[in-house]
């Protein structure tokens, strides 16, 4: 077992599946055997505002807060809030970005413009950066709302969990009537990211 705490970063916006995705990964630590902390802020999810779920797994963690500088992974639903919340990751940290764009008020108001290259400008920061269409593959999974468990897919491909043990995970939480699609799903996240 390492030593070493895990942190990962996700980040959204309301009605994503942010909460969903940190209690999965959160279970598959703890049936890792690792222990777990988690946090979570909604503020204004249901309006569409920032939603943020912090893990952190090890052999003994003490805190479920990260500090700025010390997030291994952010896994961003949504563009402009992977920009956000960069200040988190640790120098050498890796970020998944969901190629969704979702317009903050500033912008649907018109007192702002969305920054068209986004991505580029954090690939051209932080080399270790993916970008998945991850609503599109969970259209064609056939549920838009699995876009969550695709990331989850790439981020398991990406660290090396055990399939087995995220699947596990889906099993126990995700209710029985969207079971399957969000299995397939995470295998197409998972294919995606290997």
């Amino acid at each position: 077992m390492q030593d070493k705490v895990t942190n990962i970063l996700i980040v959204g916006v309301g009605g994503q599946g942010t909460l969903l995705t940190s209690r999965i990964i959160a279970k598959v630590a703890v049936q890792m055997g690792f222990d777990v902390k988690v946090s979570e802020i909604h503020g204004m999810a249901q309006r569409g505002g920032s939603v943020v779920s912090q893990v952190r797994y090890g052999k003994k963690v003490y805190s479920p807060i990260i500090k700025k500088g010390d997030a291994d992974i952010i896994l961003a639903f949504e563009k402009i809030e992977a920009a956000r919340w960069l200040d988190y990751l640790k120098p050498d940290g890796m970020v998944i970005i969901n190629n969704e764009r979702v317009n903050p008020l500033s912008v649907m108001s018109g007192k702002e413009k969305y920054p068209d290259d986004i991505h580029e400008k954090i690939t051209a920061l932080l080399p270790k950066t993916t970008i998945i269409d991850a609503t599109a593959i969970a259209t064609r999974c056939g549920n838009v709302r699995a876009a969550n468990v695709v990331l989850v897919g790439m981020l398991t491909a990406a660290v090396g969990i055990p399939a087995e043990e995220v699947e596990k995970a889906i099993t126990g939480i995700v209710p029985a009537k969207a079971l399957q699609v969000n299995l397939t799903a995470f295998r197409e996240g998972l294919a995606a990211g290997a």
